[in-house]
């Protein structure tokens, strides 16, 4: 029945879309992001109906918003359970679930960041205008990545080789997620 696994699919590939915009909520928040931006607004105006009740239970603790995490966290559980049912696999364990879910939550955090580092990579070749919306938010939220690297790798003929060195880290990075953190995870769990 490839018409009900195409739909299925879709739905899965929505929540995924949906589960980004909590996790970019969370990683604006963390790099303290200029929220009056029209593209942070938009994120924060999606996520608000899920995020502001649950700012009413739960406060945040230091700078962290405690209601977006566990917005992100619930989000992704939900995916991570949907898919086990969609697949054959049935309920997980709470355990399970919470711990493929944050490993998955990473793998998402890092495809992101690469997503987003190219996309600020490209928009620095063609748009110079600096004041554009999503220029400005692209840069608050790749910088703090990037600087490290800025600082280790050095210009070579003028050219700053340190977003190609990010991007590097960030896909060795995911491939030790995939490959040794998530089957460990998956066999502790289980």
């Amino acid at each position: 029945m490839p018409e009900v696994s195409f739909i299925l699919q879709t739905f899965l590939g929505l929540l995924r879309f949906i589960v980004s915009l909590f996790l970019m909520r969370l990683i604006l928040q963390v790099v303290r992001a200029d929220f009056r931006n029209p593209v942070a607004q938009f994120i924060v105006r999606f996520t608000n109906p899920v995020v502001l009740p649950l700012r009413k239970i739960l406060p945040p603790v230091g700078r962290t918003d405690t209601a977006s995490v566990v917005a992100v966290l619930a989000a992704q559980c939900l995916i991570t359970l949907l898919g086990s049912l969609f697949s054959g696999s049935g309920w997980l364990p709470p355990m399970a679930l919470i711990a493929t879910s944050v490993v998955q939550l990473a793998l998402t955090t890092l495809g992101l960041y690469k997503i987003v580092i190219f996309i600020y990579v490209l928009m620095s070749w063609i748009n110079t205008d600096h004041y554009n919306p999503a220029s400005r938010l692209l840069r608050q939220v790749c910088e703090p990545v990037l600087a490290p690297f800025r600082r280790a790798v050095p210009l070579i003929g003028g050219m700053d080789l340190s977003p190609l060195v990010t991007l590097f880290v960030l896909q060795l990075l995911e491939i030790i997620v995939s490959y040794r953190i998530e089957p460990l995870v998956q066999s502790l769990t289980l």
